[in-house]
C-alpha cells in the first residue's frame, strides 16, 4: 500500500518538540556522552548500556526506542546511533526509513526529529538533510498490499513529522525541499504498488488504464494507447508476436509530457511492460514463477517518473513508451524458429520465446524515435543473467554514449541507488548475428547474457544516445533489505527523477 498521508512541519527555535508528540528522535555518534548529560539520568543510563552492548558487536549503527518513564515531556525517545559523526545524505535517507519502520512497530503517530543532533557531511546542506530524511520516511512507510480479509483497512499509523531545527534557515526553501522529497518517495511507492499487483488484476489493458488516469486533467501531459489492430498496421511485429499467445491483447502505451517549449531535447523513457511472463513456449520452471508479476517493473518505473514530472512541473520534454503484453504458451503463441519483422524493418530469428522483453522493446525504441525522442533510456527486468553478474544489489547499465551515462550515474549517486556499467566490446555484438535474420533474440549461450541482451535493444537505437538499465536483479527482492521492502522496490525511479530534474548536475 502507498505510504500514508503524513503531515510534515518545520519548527525553529529552542523548543525541540510540540505538545502531543509520541516520540522524539535523537542521533547519537561516538562522542555521545555529552548528549546523555542533557537527558534525565535514568534514561541516559538505559541508552548508555544499550550503546555499550552494541559497541561490543562491532556494529556501526543501532536503533532503539526508549520509554521516557514520565521523566521527559515526550513519552518515547528514538535513539539512532551511528559511530561516524558526519552522515552522508544516503545514510540520513536510511535513518528516515528506520524512523518510519520504528513508528509502525511501536504504533507511533506523531514524531519530532531533532535535527540539531544530526551532523551531515561537508558536502550536504540543511535542505539536503531535510529532503533525505523526508524521502526516507516516505519510502519506509510503504507496505505491500494485503488481500487477506483480516487486513482490509489496516494502515500505518504515522501521520505527523516535525523537524526541529535551529534559527536562521529559509523555511520556504525547506518546505519546497520537503514537497519535492515527498514526490520522489510517492513516485517510487506508486511504482512498487503497480509491480506488486497480481497479474489477474494488472493486464495490458489495465496498465493502459493507469496511464490514461495519469494524463487525465493534466494539461502538460497526454496519453494514447494502440490496440492490436494499430500495432499490426504500424508493423510492430515484435510486440504483436509476443502478445498474440494471450487472451489479453497487447497494448502500446504512450505518454507525452511537455514541460519546456525552449528545449529541443526530448527524452524517450521506455519501460518493459510484460504483465506476466511464463516464458511462452520456452516455458519457465514452476519454482519462483510467481515473481513474474514483476516483469512489468520497467513500465512501473516509467509511470512513477511520469507521475512525478507532472507534480514537480519539471522543465523537460519526455515521451514515455510502454510495450505491454503477456507472454503465454498457447496454440497462437509465437514459437522458436519464427522470423519476426519489427517496426524498424529489421528481422529477428526467435530462438527462445522467454527472451521476449528485448523483442517488444525493439518496437518501443523505434516508436519512441518516431515520436521525436532524441535521447533514449530503457528500463527493463530484462535478464536473469544480470543476477549472476551483479546479484540483487546493483542495476546494470549499457550505453552507446558514455557522456550521457556519466550524468545518469551522477544522478544515481544523488539518489543512493547503485548502477554499474557493463562493457560493449564488438565481440559481444557479433554474438547476436543470425544466419537467416538481422538478429537472433538469444545467443544460445550463458556467456555475457546481460550484455548481449542489452546490445540487442541498442541496435534499434542506432546512433541516438541511448542507455539501457537492466533491473532484473534490483526490481524485486524476496526479503526486505536495507531501505527496500520485500517484493517490488521501485528501483530507478528516483535516479531518473534526479537526472531529469537536473541533467547536468555534478555529484
Amino acid at each position: 500500500m502507498p505510504a500514508p498521508d503524513i503531515e510534515f512541519q518545520i519548527r525553529s527555535g529552542d523548543k525541540l518538540y510540540s505538545e502531543g508528540c509520541d516520540a522524539i528522535v535523537f542521533c547519537f555518534s561516538a562522542d555521545y556522552h555529552e548528549q546523555l548529560t542533557q537527558l534525565p539520568p535514568p534514561i541516559a543510563h538505559v541508552i548508555q548500556q544499550a550503546i555499550s552492548r552494541q559497541l561490543t558487536t562491532g556494529s556501526l549503527s543501532m536503533e532503539l526506542v526508549v520509554s521516557s518513564l514520565g521523566l521527559y515531556p515526550i513519552p518515547n525517545l528514538i535513539i539512532l546511533y551511528n559511530r561516524n559523526r558526519e552522515l552522508s545524505l544516503q545514510r540520513i535517507r536510511e535513518l528516515g526509513v528506520s524512523t518510519a519502520r520504528l513508528a509502525a512497530q511501536h504504533h507511533l503517530q506523531r514524531i519530532a526529529i531533532n535535527l540539531t543532533s544530526v551532523h551531515p557531511d561537508s558536502s550536504s546542506t540543511i535542505e539536503g538533510c531535510v529532503g533525505a530524511w523526508t524521502e526516507g520516511i516516505g519510502l519506509g512507510s510503504y507496505s505491500i498490499q494485503s488481500y487477506q480479509l483480516s487486513d482490509m483497512g489496516a494502515s500505518n499509523p504515522l501521520n505527523s513529522i516535525e523537524f526541529m531545527i535551529g534559527e536562521g534557515y529559509d523555511l520556504r526553501r525547506l518546505e519546497h525541499t520537503i514537497s519535492e522529497a515527498i514526490t520522489y518517495s510517492d513516485a517510487t511507492n506508486y511504482a512498487r504498488d503497480l509491480t506488486n499487483m497480481p497479474s489477474n488484476m494488472l493486464t495490458p489493458s489495465s496498465l493502459a488504464d493507469e496511464a490514461m488516469k495519469l494524463a487525465a486533467d493534466r494539461s502538460e501531459m497526454s496519453c494514447h494507447v494502440l490496440g492490436m489492430t494499430e500495432i499490426q498496421s504500424l508493423g510492430m511485429g515484435g510486440l504483436s508476436a509476443v502478445g498474440q499467445g494471450s487472451a489479453h491483447q497487447p497494448k502500446m502505451i504512450v505518454l507525452n509530457y511537455q514541460g519546456s517549449s525552449q528545449s529541443d531535447i526530448v527524452y524517450g523513457l521506455i519501460g518493459k511492460g510484460i504483465t506476466f511472463d511464463t516464458g511462452g513456449i520456452s516455458l519457465k520452471k514452476a519454482d519462483g514463477m510467481e515473481e513474474m508479476i514483476s516483469d512489468m517493473g520497467g513500465a512501473a518505473v516509467v509511470l512513477g517518473v511520469m507521475q512525478a514530472l507532472s507534480r514537480l512541473k519539471l522543465r523537460v520534454n519526455v515521451v514515455a513508451v510502454i510495450p505491454a503484453a503477456e507472454n503465454m504458451p498457447s496454440s497462437t503463441a509465437y514459437k522458436p524458429g519464427d522470423i519476426i519483422t519489427t517496426m524498424s524493418g529489421r528481422t529477428i530469428e526467435v530462438l527462445n520465446t522467454d527472451a521476449e522483453g528485448r523483442v517488444v522493446l525493439a518496437d518501443a525504441i523505434t516508436y519512441a524515435r518516431k515520436l521525436g525522442a532524441t535521447k533514449l533510456i530503457d528500463v527493463a527486468t530484462l535478464t536473469g543473467a544480470v543476477l549472476v553478474a551483479l546479484g540483487d544489489v546493483a542495476t546494470a547499465a549499457i550505453t552507446n554514449d558514455d557522456a550521457f551515462l556519466t550524468q545518469l550515474m551522477k544522478a544515481a549517486g544523488r539518489s543512493g541507488e547503485k548502477v554499474w556499467q557493463l562493457p560493449v566490446f564488438p565481440e559481444y555484438k557479433e554474438m547476436l548475428k543470425s544466419s537467416v535474420a538481422d538478429l537472433k533474440n538469444s545467443t544460445g549461450s550463458r556467456l555475457a547474457g546481460a550484455i548481449t541482451a542489452g546490445l540487442f535493444i541498442g541496435t534499434f537505437a542506432d546512433e541516438i544516445p541511448w542507455i539501457h538499465l537492466d533491473t532484473g536483479g534490483t526490481a524485486w527482492l524476496w526479503k526486505a533489505r536495507g531501505m527496500d521492502p520485500q517484493g517490488a522496490t521501485g528501483a530507478m525511479v528516483r535516479t531518473l527523477l534526479h537526472y531529469l530534474n537536473d541533467p547536468n548536475a555534478i555529484l
